[in-house]
């Protein structure tokens, strides 16, 4: 018999989809955070986004002052990324993933809760 936890056993939370975002930097260097923890019945729709990014690929430095810079972290149940993705370079499918998770969550300022526009 294994010790390992059979897949029933497991926590529920490592099964789930999560993903973070945070936008931070700009003139005035404020962090904006956004999170979404989709219901299983929405959980492929947002595996899809995320395998669709680009997340071994070398990316672009960051160039210039004031500008933002994204960190991105996803969680699958198979998977775990994390990317810091400039202002810049946020496009394609990054730019798609980063614009769901706006759409569908609040978002936080400096810990406020800020309701979506």
């Amino acid at each position: 018999m294994s010790d390992a936890a059979q897949p029933s056993e497991q926590d529920d939370d490592e099964s789930a989809v999560l993903i973070i975002v945070v936008r931070s930097g700009g003139i005035s260097g404020m962090s904006r955070r956004w999170k979404v923890e989709p219901a299983r019945d929405q959980a492929s729709h947002w595996i899809a986004l995320i395998e669709r990014c680009p997340w071994t690929d070398p990316g672009p430095s960051q160039q210039g002052a004031d500008r933002y810079v994204w960190s991105i972290r996803a969680r699958t149940p198979e998977a775990k990324h994390e990317r810091e993705v400039p202002e810049a370079a946020l496009d394609g499918p990054w730019r798609e993933l980063v614009d769901a998770v706006r759409a569908a969550t609040t978002t936080t300022l400096n810990d406020r809760i800020v309701p979506p526009a």
